[in-house]
């Protein structure tokens, strides 16, 4: 018994300090540096501007890219809505409510309504380098409420969502399971958010962000539901 716990323990710290290191030494490397203007660079022209945003499979990724996230949150909901009214299926309502929490509190309240509102970074596509009319902003440096909507990326962030039966199944002792379910919700969201820096609408560092805000709603919410 006193093994188990001091496995779980440990579980639950490398689950939280390896992403906090992991995000603190990649958001430093992005704030004191131009890496952010250089990857974006790379997908525009002076000329044309960002010129792959309408080429697949971006386009495909941009309107279709949320689809499988938002899915899997609702699949949630019913799940939940289903085990209050099914006896057999009451084993399966918290599983439910977290899905729907997730996709809710993540992507829903913390990215879309929250930081992307008030936190007033302007896009690439915006800003002077790009031949737009506002200031760059380096990561974490906020700017004015509503002018700037690129901090985190929305799309990446619901993207992200798929990474959801990680946490579950992580506290289930299904460790291989869990790991190939975040690996997948990682780079799904990450190719999502790929889409939207090659069409000029989001930094790297806004996609990274996306990534941590998803990760450690999920983190909390795993605490919460135990």
């Amino acid at each position: 018994m006193a093994a188990g716990y001091a496995i779980m323990k440990e579980h639950r710290a490398a689950t939280l300090m390896v992403p906090l290191c992991i995000l603190m030494a990649a958001t430093a490397l992005f704030r004191f540096t131009n890496l952010d203007l250089a990857i974006s660079a790379l997908f525009f022209s002076s000329s044309k501007g960002f010129y792959l945003s309408d080429r697949q499979p971006w386009k495909l990724l941009y309107e279709f890219g949320e689809i499988p996230g938002l899915l899997l949150g609702l699949g949630g909901l019913i799940l939940f809505g289903t085990g209050i009214f099914l006896r057999r299926a009451s084993r399966y309502r918290k599983i439910g409510l977290f899905l729907f929490l997730f996709l809710l509190v993540g992507p829903g309240f913390l990215v879309n309504g929250l930081m992307k509102e008030y936190w007033g970074r302007p896009r690439p596509c915006e800003i002077i380098q790009f031949n737009g009319a506002k200031n760059y902003l380096p990561i974490l440096a906020k700017g004015t409420a509503h002018e700037g909507r690129s901090f985190p990326s929305g799309h990446a962030a619901i993207a992200y969502v798929l990474m959801a039966p990680f946490f579950f199944l992580a506290n289930a002792g299904r460790r291989r399971h869990s790991l190939a379910v975040l690996g997948l919700g990682l780079a799904f969201g990450a190719f999502v958010g790929l889409a939207r820096i090659v069409q000029g609408g989001h930094f790297a560092s806004d996609v990274l962000w996306s990534a941590a805000v998803i990760y450690f709603t999920g983190l909390a919410l795993s605490y919460l539901f135990r």
